[in-house]
C-alpha cells in the first residue's frame, strides 16, 4: 500500500505490527514532458509525491531519498480521461413486457408520475470497482473515468473515479456528484408505456423542467423526491446522450428554452450537419466507434447496400477532423466500443483522416477535465494527480509502446521498460548462409520471422533480457541458436546447433534500407492519402452538395395554372423575385432573371398535402389517451428521401401530422419540402397552430393487441373530449385569473383550441362519430377544422357545411378495414357541391408524390370540372391549413412555390421538370438524370474501396439491406429514431 492511500485515511486503525511509512517521492528526469497538450518541457524533470505532481520543469531540485528514474528518450503525458463511462455500474435489463399488460401509471410512491425521471439515482450505491476492465482503461492510457447508471430519461448523477487498482474507493473516487445526466431512452427499470416516441421523450422533459420549477417554489403540496433531487442537481454540468446529430440538435432545443446548456454526448456523425452542430454552442463527447467495411465481394450483394450506408463507412473517421476544424470543442470517449483495445487503432485512422494530434491529445485530457469541471486532472501542473504515462515516443503513433501508467502516485505496468526494442529486418549470418530476421511487435511480445528469399522458414523466435532463442525446423539444417544482443546498435551473437549436433557461430546484424529514388520522382508520403467522399445534404443518395439559392426567374409563355379566378392562362410569363411571385403577364422582361422557356408546359402553384406522414422520426405518441403536449416540430426529419421525391412530384407543402393511435394526438408541423435544409429552415414561419385529434376503431384500440388503456368504445372518446375540455376550461380559467398555476403543456394545448388559436385536423370515417365531434366542439363554443379521411363525409356534408368544417379526403380509398366499409369515390364532389372546401391528401409516402393524379380522379367520380379539381391540391388544402396568403396558386406577393411541369398536371403523362420553392430549385429533372449518373460512379468508387480493404485484410461485413419508412394513419406501429 502506497504512502497516497495510508495518508487519506490514516485514521483507519492498523492490526499490521509496526505501521512503516513508505517513500512515495519519485522523479522522472531527462524526459519529454506534455505539461497539456501545448505545454511541452524537453529533457525535462517530474517530481510526484504523495499521489500529486510536486514539480515540472528543466531544473527541478530533487530532494535526498527521492526514488529516481531516467527517461532518456522517452515521453510523459497526462493520463487519459473518459467522461462518459458506465465503468463499475451494472445497467438494468430491460423488462419484457407482455399484450395486454402495458402499464400506464408509475410503480414509484413518493416520485415523479413517470418512472422514467430519475434524478435521484445515486451511483455510488450500485458501484463496484472493476479490476478487470479498469486494467483495460490503463492499458489504453486512461487514468480517471466519469462514471454513471444508463438508464432513464433522467439518469441522476456520476462519480468521478480514479482508476487506481492500488486503492480502495475511499481515496479513488475524486468526486460522488460530477454531473447530472439525461437521454432521450427510458428506464430498463420500468414497463411505464410513455412516453413511446422521441417527442413524447422531449415533451416529458420540458414537463419535469416546469414541474421543478413550480415546485421548487414550493406550491406542490405533496413531497416528491425525484423533483427535489432534480432541483439540487441543477448546478451540475449536465449531460445529455443523444442518438444522431438530428438528436443532438433536439436536445439542445430543449436545454435552450429552459437556459440549460447541455454536454452532447454525440453518435460519430456530426460530420454530416457540423454547422448545426456548431450553433449549439456545446461542448460534445464524441465516439469513435467506426463502421466496418461491407464485403462487396458480391455484386448482387453489394447493390443492396445504400450509398448512405457506404459513405458512412468511408466518412465517419473523418469526424474528429471536421469538428475540429469547425472550432466544435469535444471530448472523445470509448463509448459504443465493444472493446477499449480497439480506441487507438481508430483514432490512429481519424488521425490519418486529419485530425491534429494536438487537438487529439486536448480531447483526452485539458478538455474533459473542463467540462467536468476538474482542474487536478487531465494536465501535470503543480498540485494535480500524478496520473501519467511513459512512452516510447508519440503516443499516437501506432509503433509507440506504452510502457506505464500511473495513478495517483501508483505505477501500473503496461510493458517492461527494461526490455529492449529491437524491431526491424536483420541479415541473419550463419555458415555463410544468409536469412532475413524481421523482428516486429512490442515489449515482450516482441516477436520474429525468418525467411531466405521469399521463402519463410518455419522458426519460432523468443527474446527476454538481452538473451535471444531461435528454434528452426530440420529443413534448414539448424535445429535451435542461442544468442544475445552484444551492442547498442543490437547486433546479435551467439551459437548455432545443427541437426548433428554440431555447434558454430551465428551473427544478426540491423539492415539500414535505403529508399530507392528515380530522378524527378517525388518522395513517397509515409501515409497514403485517404480519398474522403464529399457530403452533401442530406448526406444520401440524391443529396445537395451545395445548397440552392433563391434566384430571380422568369418563366417564359407557359400555360399558368393560377388556381385563383383568373382560372387558366395561355402564353403566359411569371416572374419570381426574391422567393415571392412577383409579376404575371405577357412579354415580361427582366435583365437580373435566368429565363426558362415554358412553350408547351404548365405552371402550377405547388401541391399542398394537407395529411401525410412522411419526414418525421416519429408519428405516434399513444402511450396516453392524449398526448396535445407532444409536437412533431421536434421530429422533423429532412433526411427522409421521401421528401426529395415528393418534390419530384410537385409537392412543395405538407402537413406532417400526429398519428391516430389516441384521440387527441399530437401538435403538427407545417413543412415546406426544401430538400437539403435542416428541419428547422423547413418549417414554416408563423406557422398556424394545429393538432390531430381521431375517431374510430384506432383510438378505441379495436385493431390493437396492447389496447387496455381508456377509452375502449365510442362513447368513451366522447367523454373522453368532453372531460379533457372541461379541464382545460378550468386551466385556462385560473391561468387568466392572474392566479399562480403549474404550467401543464396539454392543458395549454387544449387552451389553445378553446381560443381559437389552435386548429383541429380529425382522422374521421363515421358519420355518427362526426356529428359527435361537431356537437362537442359546439359545446365549447368552437370549430372543427378539418375532418381528415372523413369517407363518410358525403353523407353529413350539409351538417359540415353548417359547422364550417372543411374535408380532406382520399380519393379512392375503401374497404380496407371495416369502418371504411361504406365510402364511395364520389365523396369529394358531393362534400365540394355541399360547399364544404374540399382537399385530396396522401397519407400515405407514395401517394404523396402523385396527388396530380389523385385529384384527376374527382373529374371521373363526381365530374368537377378541371379548375375545381386542381384546387383540391393546392388552394383548399392551404385554406384548410391557413397559409393559402402565402401559398397554393400563383399569385402575385404570394411565396414562389410554383411546379413546370412538361405535360397537362392532371395527366397521367406528366413529368416534374421543376419544382421551385421560395424561388430556390430544390428539383429539376435534368440534375435528377445527371445526380442518378453520380450515384452509380461513387458506389463503384467505395465498393473499389471497400474491396482494397478486404484484399489488405481489413475486417469486413456481411451487407444489409436498408428498410424504407412507411406510415400512415392507420399504421399504429411506431418508429423509433
Amino acid at each position: 500500500m502506497s504512502l497516497s492511500v495510508i495518508q487519506a485515511q490514516d485514521y483507519f486503525p492498523t492490526d499490521a505490527g509496526v505501521k512503516t511509512t513508505e517513500n512515495t517521492t519519485y522523479a522522472f528526469t531527462n524526459a519529454t514532458i506534455y505539461v497539456t497538450p501545448t505545454e511541452v518541457i524537453k529533457k525535462g524533470t517530474l517530481l510526484i509525491k504523495d499521489g500529486k505532481v510536486v514539480a515540472v520543469g528543466k531544473s527541478v531540485k530533487i530532494p535526498n531519498g527521492t526514488q529516481t528514474t531516467d527517461l532518456e528518450g522517452k515521453t510523459i503525458y497526462p493520463s487519459f480521461i473518459d467522461i462518459y463511462s458506465d465503468f463499475g455500474i451494472k445497467a438494468p435489463k430491460r423488462q419484457r413486457g407482455r399484450f395486454g399488460t402495458a402499464q400506464y401509471a408509475s410503480e414509484r410512491e413518493g416520485y415523479y408520475w413517470n418512472d422514467h425521471i430519475r434524478p435521484e439515482t445515486d451511483p455510488i450505491d450500485e458501484f463496484k470497482f472493476d479490476s478487470k476492465k479498469a486494467k483495460g482503461f490503463i492499458d489504453a492510457g486512461f487514468g480517471v473515468v466519469n462514471t454513471h447508471l444508463q438508464d432513464g430519461i433522467v439518469r441522476g448523477n456520476g462519480l468521478l473515479v480514479a482508476l487506481n487498482p492500488n486503492s480502495t474507493n475511499a481515496y479513488r473516487i475524486l468526486d460522488t456528484k460530477s454531473a447530472q445526466y439525461l437521454s432521450f431512452q427510458k428506464s430498463a427499470k420500468s414497463k411505464q408505456m410513455y412516453p413511446s416516441s422521441r417527442m413524447g421523450a422531449m415533451a416529458l422533459l420540458r414537463q419535469v423542467y416546469n414541474d421543478a420549477d413550480w415546485y421548487a417554489k414550493g406550491n406542490m403540496k405533496n413531497k416528491d423526491l425525484a423533483l427535489e433531487a432534480f432541483n439540487e442537481n441543477k448546478n451540475l454540468v449536465q449531460i445529455f446522450e443523444t442518438g444522431n446529430h438530428l438528436d443532438a440538435v433536439r436536445a439542445d432545443k430543449v436545454g435552450d428554452e429552459f437556459s440549460v446548456q447541455y454536454t452532447i454526448v454525440g453518435s460519430g456523425d456530426e460530420y454530416e450537419r457540423v454547422a448545426d452542430i456548431k450553433a449549439t454552442n456545446a461542448n460534445f463527447i464524441i465516439p469513435i466507434n467506426f463502421s466496418v467495411a461491407y464485403d462487396v465481394s458480391n455484386p448482387l450483394l453489394a447493390e443492396q447496400i445504400s450509398l448512405q450506408d457506404m459513405r458512412k463507412w468511408n466518412q465517419e473517421p473523418s469526424n474528429l477532423s471536421v469538428l475540429a476544424k469547425n472550432g466544435v470543442n469535444f471530448a472523445l470517449t470509448t463509448h459504443k466500443l465493444k472493446s477499449v483495445k480497439s480506441f487507438h487503432k481508430n483514432l490512429q485512422k481519424a488521425i490519418k483522416y486529419g485530425f491534429d494530434k494536438e487537438k487529439a491529445l486536448a480531447a483526452l485530457t485539458t478538455i474533459p477535465a473542463n467540462i467536468i469541471g476538474n482542474s487536478a486532472i487531465g494536465n501535470l501542473k503543480r498540485g494535480s494527480y500524478a496520473n501519467f504515462i511513459i512512452t516510447s515516443g508519440d503516443v499516437f503513433d501506432a509503433k509507440t509502446t506504452m510502457y506505464e501508467n500511473w495513478v495517483q502516485g501508483d505505477k501500473n505496468v503496461i510493458n517492461d521498460m527494461n526490455i529492449k526494442d529491437i524491431t526491424g529486418t536483420y541479415m541473419l549470418s550463419v555458415n555463410d548462409k544468409n536469412y532475413d530476421l524481421t523482428i516486429s511487435g512490442k515489449g515482450a511480445k516482441q516477436s520474429g520471422t525468418i525467411k531466405i528469399g521469399e521463402e519463410k522458414v518455419n522458426a519460432k523466435f523468443s527474446f527476454k533480457d538481452d538473451w535471444v532463442a531461435i528454434t528452426l525446423n530440420e529443413k534448414s539444417g539448424y535445429t535451435r541458436m542461442m544468442g544475445k544482443i552484444v551492442n547498442p546498435s543490437n547486433v546479435m551473437q551467439g551459437t548455432a546447433y545443427d541437426t548433428q549436433g554440431n555447434e558454430t557461430t551465428w551473427s544478426a546484424s540491423k539492415k539500414v534500407i535505403k529508399e530507392s529514388k528515380k530522378k524527378g520522382e517525388k518522395k513517397k508520403k509515409s501515409h497514403e492519402a485517404v480519398t474522403v467522399m464529399p457530403v452533401s445534404y442530406p448526406n444520401i443518395g440524391f443529396g445537395n452538395f451545395t445548397q440552392p439559392k433563391s434566384e430571380t426567374l422568369l418563366i417564359k409563355n407557359t400555360t399558368v395554372w393560377t388556381s385563383e379566378a383568373e382560372g387558366i392562362l395561355e402564353n403566359t410569363d411569371v416572374l419570381l423575385v426574391d422567393g415571392k411571385i412577383s409579376k404575371i403577364g405577357k412579354n415580361l422582361k427582366s435583365s437580373k432573371a435566368t429565363v426558362i422557356d415554358g412553350t408547351g408546359k404548365h405552371l402550377t402553384a405547388g401541391i399542398v398535402d394537407e395529411h401525410s406522414h412522411i419526414a418525421a422520426s416519429a408519428i405516434n405518441e399513444g402511450a396516453q389517451n392524449s398526448s396535445a403536449e407532444v409536437t412533431i416540430e421536434d421530429v422533423v426529419d429532412p433526411t427522409d428521401i421521401n421528401i426529395y421525391r415528393n418534390i419530384s412530384g410537385g409537392t412543395t407543402s405538407a402537413q406532417i401530422l400526429h398519428g391516430s393511435a389516441n384521440p387527441i394526438g399530437g401538435r403538427s408541423a407545417i413543412i415546406k419540402l426544401k430538400w437539403g435544409e435542416n428541419a428547422e429552415s423547413m418549417i414554416y414561419e408563423d406557422t398556424p397552430k394545429f393538432i390531430k385529434f381521431a375517431l374510430g376503431e384506432n383510438v378505441k384500440q379495436s385493431r390493437s393487441r396492447n389496447g387496455t388503456r381508456f377509452p375502449q368504445t365510442r362513447m368513451g372518446v366522447e367523454q373522453m373530449f368532453i372531460d379533457y375540455f372541461t379541464r382545460a376550461k378550468e386551466y385556462d380559467a385560473l391561468k387568466k385569473s392572474g392566479k399562480p398555476y403549474r404550467k401543464d403543456d396539454e392543458m395549454e394545448t387544449l387552451a389553445e383550441i378553446l381560443n381559437g388559436e389552435r386548429f383541429i385536423s380529425c382522422h374521421s370515417y363515421v358519420q355518427s362519430e362526426i356529428n359527435m365531434l361537431m356537437k362537442v366542439a359546439d359545446k365549447f363554443d368552437f370549430t372543427i377544422n378539418t375532418f381528415t379521411h372523413i369517407l363518410e363525409g358525403y353523407k353529413v356534408a350539409d351538417k359540415m357545411a353548417e359547422h364550417g368544417v372543411g374535408g380532406s379526403t382520399f380519393s379512392d380509398w375503401w374497404a380496407y378495414k371495416y369502418e371504411v366499409n361504406d365510402a364511395i369515390p364520389y365523396n369529394a364532389a358531393i362534400m365540394h357541391n355541399a360547399g364544404v372546401t374540399v382537399a385530396i391528401n396522401s397519407d400515405d409516402r407514395e401517394m404523396s408524390r402523385r396527388l396530380n393524379q389523385e385529384a384527376a380522379k374527382t373529374i371521373k367520380y363526381g365530374g368537377m370540372s378541371e379548375l375545381e379539381a386542381w384546387k383540391t391540391v393546392t388552394i383548399n388544402p392551404a385554406k384548410l391549413l391557413h397559409i393559402d396568403d402565402k401559398v397554393g396558386s400563383i399569385k402575385v406577393g404570394k411565396d414562389a412555390d410554383v411546379v413546370l411541369w412538361n405535360n397537362h398536371p392532371m395527366s397521367i403523362y406528366a413529368k416534374v421538370e421543376k419544382t421551385i420553392i421560395d424561388g430556390k430549385v430544390f428539383f429539376d429533372r435534368a440534375e435528377d438524370a445527371k445526380k442518378r449518373e453520380a450515384i452509380k460512379e461513387e458506389k463503384s468508387i467505395l465498393i473499389k474501396m471497400m474491396l482494397k480493404e478486404k484484399t489488405s485484410g481489413g475486417q469486413t461485413k456481411a451487407p444489409m439491406k436498408r428498410g424504407d419508412r412507411d406510415f400512415h394513419c392507420d399504421t399504429l406501429e411506431e418508429h423509433k429514431n
